[in-house]
């Protein structure tokens, strides 16, 4: 068999993102492909064109198969029109997070080694203060340029007006490079994934998202820089259906967007979820288009979620590196669980030394896949973080889970966030959902503390519904009867708000490092101590 017959591996007009415009622009000119407002919309022709330019206006600026060029803007149509004109000449897109800055931003301007970076003019002041390593070109979008430093800095009109006849013609396969996406790095250097068309073709495909269909129009409310992002975009324009895009998740604007858009699909993350079912109820709850949500990860609250909006509700499991290998049912009934292995992926649980754990014990989560190029292509030059990862044949998440007699998967925590208190191991994402359950609780984390007697207490950090003020003691007390003895938080902390980053992931580090402050409530000092029952 030849590499080209390879069934296993998607045509190009299933995955190559020139490829995938070229198709539709010529079957469904005239379908609407994103929609931002009632007023703004684009069409596959129009985006097809759009991109086209942008590549020609890339190209005359020297990129070529191959380059890398960085990407610092929020969600916009401007943001993906220049992203595929990145892919249609065969280069590498390169998003990076708008909250950057500093050393984060110098980090991975030095790793990606690009020399254009496409920056919204809110950004690109920032590149004054950093060590911008081998960049030589900025191009402005959403304002006008500015002196930075010696580079060259030119108007987003030189992506404009170009023509698609003047494009060199390159041969784009479907296991070349696509993007470099940056993890987080709440915790250390953000690693930049290395992703194949194919990759990200297997993440939001028929086997993972089976749920999606070519007549949905699936809400893009993450970044653009994040796999949470990239995947309603990639995933439409393999279908031919298309998108909702606004700048971010909002509370308030939630539902209004939805029926703005005419978005029938969306992924939500816990906490959306949870500020979304603790707002006030109201006629309006059935009144809007959307159709399947989405719900990651299963908090208890999606049966109430699916009924009081009329939704089907889904769950799944995904990281930057890998490809959706867990997906639940329809409308899936254990909370907390992520759904089973898809079609084309092994998975295992495995110990310390790589060995699998026995059925129903925890261990961290490796997979690996059916089909070449499914899952990442390793660490942008970081060849000891790929090895390490890629250990033994099998793509390590780093996260840990069990699984029962039926194939369910259950998340049980990252593995570097596990407690360890008084010889026990606890889960902070156990502790969170049962904390979450609270009616005046919106958002929680736990994370351990030192301990004055050894290894480490469990705190919580929780934000109330706005209006509402929670009582210390009183969660506590909701608390025991829910949890075991040595779960119990025994400090909790209220704040506003707790500190995220532009993918809403709780930055627990920063929590971690400001441990238990003058703020704090003990419940030992307020003499609450919980006991081992008796048996």
């Amino acid at each position: 068999m030849t590499r080209a017959q390879d069934k296993r591996i998607p045509p190009a007009e299933s995955c190559v993102v020139r490829s995938m415009l070229e198709k539709w622009s010529a079957s469904q000119p005239d379908k609407v492909f994103v929609k931002v407002s009632t007023t703004e919309e684009v069409t596959y022709r129009q985006m097809r064109d759009l991109t086209a330019s942008a590549a020609a206006g890339l190209a005359r600026l020297g990129v070529g198969q191959g380059d890398n060029v960085i990407v610092w803007m929020p969600n916009t149509v401007d943001c993906m029109r220049v992203w595929f004109g990145i892919n249609w000449l065969g280069a590498t897109y390169v998003p990076i997070n708008t909250a950057y800055k500093g050393h984060l931003l110098e980090h991975v301007l030095e790793n990606a080694g690009a020399r254009i970076i496409v920056a919204h003019a809110s950004l690109a002041g920032l590149l004054a203060q950093v060590d911008t390593a081998k960049i030589e070109t900025v191009v402005i979008f959403g304002g006008d340029p500015i002196a930075i430093k010696d580079l060259r800095v030119v108007p987003s009109n030189v992506l404009d007006n170009g023509e698609a006849s003047s494009l060199p013609d390159v041969d784009v396969r479907p296991w070349d490079l696509q993007s470099i996406i940056y993890t987080s790095g709440t915790t250390g250097p953000s690693k930049g994934v290395m992703s194949s068309y194919a990759h990200l073709h297997a993440m939001s495909g028929a086997e993972g998202f089976y749920m999606l269909a070519p007549e949905d129009r699936y809400m893009c409310n993450l970044p653009l820089f994040h796999v949470g992002g990239t995947i309603p975009v990639m995933g439409m324009l393999s279908r031919g259906g298309s998108i909702s895009l606004v700048s971010s998740f909002s509370t308030e604007e939630f539902w209004p967007k939805i029926r703005e858009t005419e978005t029938t699909v969306v992924l939500l993350l816990g906490a959306m979820t949870n500020f979304i079912t603790k707002r006030p109820q109201g006629p309006e709850d059935r009144d809007h288009p959307l159709k399947k949500v989405i719900i990651v990860p299963l908090s208890e609250d999606a049966p109430a979620f699916a009924a009081r909006f009329g939704v089907e509700t889904y769950t799944l499991y995904n990281m930057t590196e890998i490809s959706t290998p867990l997906v639940s049912e329809l409308n899936p009934g254990k909370i907390g669980s992520c759904g089973r292995a898809r079609a084309g992926v092994e998975l295992r649980l495995i110990d310390e030394n790589d060995c699998e754990v026995a059925q129903g014990s925890v261990g961290e989560l490796i997979v690996r896949t059916d089909a070449p190029w499914a899952l990442n292509s390793g660490y942008y030059k970081n060849a000891e973080a790929t090895v390490v990862a890629w250990r033994n044949g099998w793509f390590h998440t780093g996260d840990a889970f069990r699984m029962d007699a039926d194939g369910t998967f259950f998340f049980v925590d990252r593995m570097k966030d596990a407690i360890r208190r008084r010889g026990e191991n606890i889960s902070s994402f156990e502790v969170e959902a049962e904390i979450a359950a609270h009616p005046l609780v919106n958002e929680v984390a736990v994370v351990p503390v030192p301990s004055e007697f050894a290894e480490e207490e469990v705190m919580c950090v929780v934000a109330s519904v706005q209006g509402q003020a929670i009582d210390p003691r009183e969660l506590i007390e909701f608390l025991i009867p829910r949890l075991p003895h040595f779960m119990v938080p025994r400090y909790v902390r209220i704040v506003e708000s707790l500190p995220k980053t532009p993918t809403q992931k709780i930055q627990k580090h920063l929590l971690r490092s400001a441990g238990v402050t003058d703020d704090t409530w003990d419940r030992e000092r307020a003499g609450i101590k919980i006991r081992r029952q008796q048996l």
